[in-house]
């Protein structure tokens, strides 16, 4: 008792004098403003403790064997502040809800009479285009993340340039408003020191929409010329579809629904679709193209529907499709094949959809799978799809017919073969624990720092 009461008086005589009782409320009122500014200034997907921890720890050792990856700081412009509108990216709607959760969407609903509750977890609305977002919250925690850029073997532009390029997609917007903002992100990067001792050959950057969207050679009305300017030549690109004639890109999967946050969850749904029970043989999902003399998908709608029996159809000008519905979900998940014609490109998002469902796709043009998601698939196209000439069809083959000439032991192989891959086309969600899958995102943040560090060794020798 004397010990605390000789504490007391002495903290009651230092907090007489006026000096001390100024330097303790300063510091009581400057504590709060700090820890304000900290949170607030952070990007969203800081936000979390355990992700806070991991920022502060370096990679270990043995961890990284390819090498680590820096990741730019970029001014807010190039992409907070483009979700920060993304009510205003759309001509018709509102992205907001699409955008959110670090680009993962809302969770999915009404899926519970089509699968077990416990797997509808992991199920989200996820926009075909909202990979940038994704990659950068993901990367931004990736274990082989480093702050130091003299250490780094990649560097990392978290530009949203597909989010930046849509806004003019669809209005009358000249070409000069479609490259602007690139050509701000490219004189800010190309300052950097990081990007002055490289000339960007050991940059890359992810497109959350078709390559062909930053391919415009001239004043033309669609796209803008991103990849066309000088500094982008020896960037290292990655988008959801890649120019075959360009080795600088990488195609990667265009993102699903799934997201898996542990391998329990992943193991549980290739189980799900291994045993599921199909009663079709084959489905269509699409949508008709009125502007589109003899368009394709019309053929394959009308087929399917005149082949009910064996088909199942889902028209997607009356249902919607963008993000996923729980009828596109059990339409694959109820065939044994699914059809997949060439979209405003060559591949198309419901590829992915259907291989996730277990479901064989069947393609008509080479270019929607050859030359495509060559690290991701890991696979020969013919041993897990089927290819049927567009020709063919138009000269009235039956799809039917081809289909059916597969054996029940041919279908159950080139399934299984489908569900093997489905591990490496996925964006699985961070785990709590922080377990990390051998996902889309890990392939292809590997694949980037081995092909960066082969090419470094090469300019070596």
């Amino acid at each position: 008792m004397q010990n605390f009461a000789r504490f007391t008086t002495s903290r009651r005589n230092f907090l007489d004098k006026p000096k001390n009782r100024r330097a303790w409320l300063f510091a009581g009122l400057l504590l709060p403003i700090l820890l304000l500014l900290f949170f607030t200034s952070a990007p969203k997907h800081y936000h979390s403790f355990r992700r806070l921890r991991q920022r502060l720890q370096a990679p270990q050792d043995g961890q990284c064997k390819y090498g680590t990856i820096y990741v730019y700081d970029l001014p807010p412009i190039f992409n907070q502040k483009l979700l920060d509108n993304c009510y205003d990216l759309d001509p018709w709607t509102s992205l907001c809800k699409t955008l959110s959760n670090d680009g993962f969407g809302p969770k999915a609903t009404g899926l519970d009479g089509i699968m077990p509750r416990d797997l509808t977890q992991a199920w989200y609305w996820t926009h075909m285009f909202s990979g940038e977002v994704m990659f950068h919250a993901r990367i931004s925690n990736y274990r082989c993340r480093t702050y130091d850029p003299d250490s780094a073997t990649a560097f990392y532009i978290p530009f949203y340039a597909g989010l930046a390029t849509a806004k003019y997609l669809y209005g009358n917007s000249s070409a000069s408003e479609r490259d602007s903002q690139c050509e701000s992100l490219l004189k800010w990067v190309t300052g950097q020191p990081s990007w002055k001792r490289s000339k960007g050959a050991d940059h890359f950057i992810m497109l959350g929409r078709m390559s062909w969207d930053f391919r415009r050679n001239t004043d033309e009305k669609w796209g803008s010329s991103f990849l066309l300017m000088p500094p982008m030549r020896q960037t290292l690109k990655l988008s959801i579809e890649r120019n075959p004639w360009d080795r600088s890109e990488i195609s990667v999967p265009y993102p699903t629904g799934f997201h898996p946050k542990s391998k329990a969850e992943l193991e549980s749904w290739l189980k799900f679709v291994r045993t599921r029970n199909r009663s079709k043989l084959f489905t269509y999902v699409g949508g008709r193209r009125k502007k589109i003399k003899n368009d394709f998908r019309v053929l394959l709608l009308d087929q399917c529907r005149k082949e009910a029996d064996s088909c199942k159809a889902v028209d997607c000008s009356k249902t919607p499709c963008a993000e996923g519905t729980p009828a596109v979900l059990e339409s694959f998940l109820d065939s044994n094949f699914c059809l997949q014609p060439r979209g405003d490109a060559y591949t198309r998002r419901s590829t992915f959809d259907c291989m996730l469902a277990g479901s064989i796709p069947v393609f008509f043009w080479k270019r929607s799978i050859h030359g495509q998601f060559e690290w991701f698939m890991r696979d020969d196209p013919e041993r897990f799809s089927v290819f049927i000439g567009e020709n063919k069809v138009r000269n009235g083959t039956s799809i039917k017919k081809i289909l059916q000439g597969y054996g029940i032991e041919e279908i159950q192989m080139m399934r299984e073969r489908v569900t093997n891959l489905i591990p490496t086309i996925l964006y699985a969600m961070p785990g709590d624990d922080g377990e990390n899958s051998r996902d889309a995102f890990e392939t292809a943040f590997e694949g980037v720092l081995r092909r960066l560090k082969e090419q470094k060794q090469l300019s070596q020798q």
